[in-house]
């Protein structure tokens, strides 16, 4: 399987972002090269450039490439939208098995 290189045609509202989550992909995969607090740093940066960027198909294409931001950017709209990025099975199947841990928990406790 080859990966599409080219880069991804993004409006120039999305270009900082788009910055920000390469370096943040690049922090989640490979060596840990950079400190916590540069790490929180980008994440950070990333987050506030999520808040500030309007939803629509440009955000989604992004996303679609940046799976740390995409992870992020829905762990920021869970509260509105819950597990919005991830395909519904495997949100049903994560809102199942935190049910059965927290089950769990309280069956030891």
């Amino acid at each position: 399987m080859t990966h599409d290189t080219r880069p991804l045609p993004l409006p120039a509202r999305l270009q900082d972002l788009a910055a920000m989550a390469s370096l943040l992909q690049r922090l989640d995969g490979g060596p840990r090269e950079a400190t916590a607090g540069q790490y929180r740093d980008v994440a950070r940066s990333v987050g506030s450039l999520l808040a500030q960027a309007e939803p629509g198909a440009a955000l989604d294409a992004l996303l679609a490439v940046a799976p740390s931001a995409a992870e992020l950017y829905e762990n920021l709209q869970y509260a509105h939208a819950g597990l919005c990025r991830a395909p519904l099975h495997l949100a049903l199947n994560a809102e199942l098995a935190a049910t059965a841990a927290i089950d769990k928990a309280r069956r030891r406790g």
